[in-house]
């Protein structure tokens, strides 16, 4: 699953960040960030128009996303707790 198709306050966990092309500057930058394999992410909200951007919490720190660069970012749901 994209992380721009992750329902609001859903925590995941970050797989992979796919490069769109060679050398990718946007898919870099958000491996800088932090949203690296194991990490978990969370869309807090979302903008009033389009939906954009996304507000998007990965560890303590919050970051505004727009969906293309969201969907770069492959998740995978946590299971909810029993």
């Amino acid at each position: 699953m994209k992380l721009s198709e992750l329902p609001r306050r859903t925590a995941a966990t970050v797989e992979s960040v796919d490069d769109h092309t060679p050398n990718d500057t946007i898919a870099k930058r958000l491996r800088e960030l932090g949203f690296v394999g194991g990490e978990r992410v969370e869309v807090m909200a979302s903008g009033p128009i389009s939906a954009e951007p996304l507000l998007v919490q990965i560890g303590y720190t919050r970051f505004a996303l727009r969906r293309s660069e969201a969907a770069r970012v492959r998740v995978k749901p946590l299971e909810p707790q029993a």
